[in-house]
């Protein structure tokens, strides 16, 4: 049986024409105001030429490259109202105004554990999503696979990547998953810089939106979700690679 999907975690990448990384510090994020002055950090930031990292004890993280800012946040079990991205990202793009601000994406990442002995030896993409056929047997171990679709919704693509995951339990036991990785691409045609910072500020406010289209999606279109719902909190957290805005 598979269990009910929940958005784990939600990142808000916004894509630079160019910028120094550098000026991202602890500092620098707390004197302007972009983060609250008693947040706490996690680990200490990372700082080199072409990447700067500052993780907060709370869940959020912000990492800025050369093309690119990206804001981060652990949001499963969490009220919409107790999101904080969303609220930094926009003070961040408010307050650095000297860069080149280009586009953004919404990328959420969540999880949906499932009994292995429902797909046999077989992992759900193999078992749900592709046919079967002989192409599946080839080599000394058996195949792998990842999915991606894309979907066009009004003014949006959806692009959807389903890969299979593996969850660690605090007692150490594992349980298979299944990983939804999905990112929302909305066209920036804006020429004049203001007209474009407005635009992706826009962007920015429709994350909660996209979260329950995410839920919607997987729920209704992937997923037997009658008999019960996971508590992710019981869970340890993903590693998750960085997003991207496509």
């Amino acid at each position: 049986m598979i269990q009910d999907f929940q958005v784990q975690e939600l990142l808000i990448a916004i894509t630079v024409k160019q910028q120094n990384p550098s000026i991202v510090t602890a500092d620098f994020l707390k004197y302007t105001g972009i983060v609250p002055s008693d947040w706490e950090l996690a680990r200490p930031p990372v700082l080199t030429n072409t990447a700067a990292q500052v993780v907060y004890q709370n869940g959020v993280s912000i990492v800025a490259e050369v093309n690119r800012v990206i804001f981060a946040e652990a949001i499963a079990n969490k009220e919409a109202s107790d999101v904080q991205v969303g609220a930094i990202a926009h003070k961040y793009i408010q307050t650095v105004k000297q860069v080149n601000y280009q586009g953004v994406g919404i990328n959420l990442r969540g999880i949906a554990p499932y009994e292995l002995k429902n797909f046999g030896s077989r992992n759900y993409t193999f078992s749900k999503l592709l046919q079967a056929g002989l192409w599946q047997d080839f080599g000394s171990a058996p195949a792998e696979a990842s999915v991606r679709l894309v979907y066009t919704l009004d003014e949006t693509r959806l692009y959807l990547d389903i890969n299979e995951a593996q969850l660690q339990y605090p007692d150490q036991t594992t349980k298979p998953a299944i990983l939804f990785s999905a990112n929302f691409n909305r066209a920036i045609n804006q020429e004049e810089p203001a007209a474009r910072l407005a635009a992706i500020d826009a962007v920015i406010d429709k994350w909660q939106t996209d979260v329950e289209t995410l839920k919607e999606l997987v729920n209704k279109k992937f997923l037997d979700t009658q008999s019960y719902a996971i508590n992710v909190a019981t869970t340890e957290p993903l590693q998750f690679p960085t997003a991207i805005a496509e």
